[in-house]
């Protein structure tokens, strides 16, 4: 679920503030690698991002959590340098770095002191091509995923309700399957698995290479030729589709675990931009979600905890920019006293709301303000800037989406809103599962095992 600003701030003021944002230069190589470069001086540092076309949804049954184990294993040596040694001449830079895993790609990143961007490119180059894959470092890292599995999803309650959700929610939608993968694929998973992954996805021609802060774009893309240029490109055939049918009536499920107080997510199938045949539905979905959740001033916020006080928390979720089609989520946990078919209930009440009348100009126009408010804020970190240029290019969307997102919001109306909510918020393509509490068990702790999370 997306965190909520909770400050509002006008749209004149947002105007300003982003009116000085940076161009963004774009780079590509004779292999097919893709560079982007986002010059912003406040700072003497630099965040090199390395993305790859590849994650959870590229999976399938047998092999689910591949990309997690490999992204592990990027740390654990190649030709050139042993187990641990990327880390470690990191920080002898005076660097930070890590890794992430996502349903659409897998993404390596490091922050240092602007000139010593060489030694990010250096290794990272050579382990783009050069990984070993050892077969001793592979037992352990799989069994380091695994334990994450255990204590992130088996031992919560909402995580492991959430899986679940998502399982019976996509039917052939690979957004089916869990990031870390299923127990059952891990604990088959062999390191030639691994093998076949990276040499079939890790190359040039299926990464882009981010870099945002205080340097010069052209002297990027030589530094980065001089690393990335000679790498031979892979042969990547063109993924199949894999649309879910359909949904004819509202799915339903009851996970029972372990906890202390009940919880309920529930979602509806919706576009994202990619999928979207109208281009401004998604944004109207958007400023939807913020309106129902969107900080304190928000209708579950005002009317489900303070008003009525049938909920701990009610929170929206929604991911505009996935790569396939997505869910508009709802979850929440009822108060004391109350069930989750209570709070089920009066959740569709606030949605009965917005499709029955239109909402206001003052609301629509704050809910305007703090939701771009958010976009512009993550413009202070150069993190967040690589990330969103990343993120767009690599699920296959141009990166000038990010610069056009304030414009979209704002022209959204109030018709805009319920229309889409008339249209997707049905029950039809409703699922919702539900966590039944369990009484606790005396558990004792779990031994955390070394690892890159």
């Amino acid at each position: 679920m997306r965190i909520r600003l909770l400050s509002f701030i006008t749209l004149s003021v947002l105007v300003v503030n982003n009116a000085h944002a940076s161009d963004i230069h774009e780079f590509k190589m004779a292999n097919g690698m893709k560079v982007l470069v986002k010059e912003d001086h406040r700072a003497p540092v630099v965040v090199s991002q390395v993305w790859y076309k590849v994650g959870a949804s590229y999976e399938h049954s047998g092999i689910t959590g591949v990309s997690h184990v490999l992204e592990h294993m990027m740390f654990k040596g190649t030709q050139k340098h042993a187990a641990g040694e990327f880390s470690r001449i990191i920080a002898e830079n005076g660097g930070r770095e890590n890794a992430f895993t996502g349903r659409d790609y897998t993404a390596y990143f490091q922050q240092l002191e602007k000139s010593r961007l060489k030694v990010s490119f250096e290794m990272e180059a050579d382990r783009m091509r050069n990984l070993t894959l050892p077969e001793n470092e592979f037992k352990k890292e799989v069994a380091v995923v695994m334990e994450e599995r255990r204590m992130r999803t088996e031992d919560n309650a909402s995580a492991l309700t959430s899986e679940q959700f998502y399982a019976t929610a996509f039917t052939n939608n690979p957004y089916h399957q869990p990031i870390i993968g299923w127990m059952n694929d891990l604990e088959s998973m062999q390191v030639s698995d691994l093998r076949q992954w990276y040499e079939k996805f890790y190359a040039p021609n299926n990464a882009t290479l981010v870099v945002v802060g205080d340097v010069n774009a052209a002297d990027v893309f030589d530094l980065a030729k001089k690393y990335f240029a000679d790498l031979k490109p892979s042969k990547i055939s063109v993924t199949k589709p894999r649309l879910d049918a359909t949904q004819k009536g509202a799915r339903r499920i009851t996970v029972k675990a372990p906890a202390r107080l009940p919880y309920m997510v529930m979602g509806y199938k919706v576009p994202s931009y990619k999928t979207a045949k109208e281009k401004w539905e998604p944004y109207a979905l958007d400023v939807l979600a913020y309106i129902l959740s969107g900080g304190s001033s928000s209708r579950f916020s005002k009317s489900l905890v303070r008003q009525q006080q049938i909920a701990v928390s009610a929170d929206t979720g929604y991911g505009i920019f996935s790569r396939l089609d997505e869910l508009f989520l709802i979850d929440g946990t009822p108060a004391a006293g109350h069930s989750v078919a209570q709070l089920e209930k009066s959740i569709d009440k606030e949605i009965e709301k917005i499709k029955k009348e239109l909402v206001s100009k003052d609301e629509l126009e704050r809910i305007k303000a703090q939701t771009i408010a958010e976009k512009v804020y993550e413009k202070d970190s150069i993190f967040y800037q690589a990330m969103q240029i990343g993120m767009l290019e690599t699920v296959g969307l141009d990166w000038r989406l990010n610069e056009q997102y304030t414009k979209r919001i704002r022209e959204v109306t109030a018709e805009q809103i319920q229309t889409v909510a008339k249209k997707y918020l049905i029950n039809d393509t409703l699922t919702v599962a539900v966590l039944e509490p369990q009484p606790l068990a005396a558990v004792k702790p779990r031994r955390s095992l070394s690892g890159r999370h």
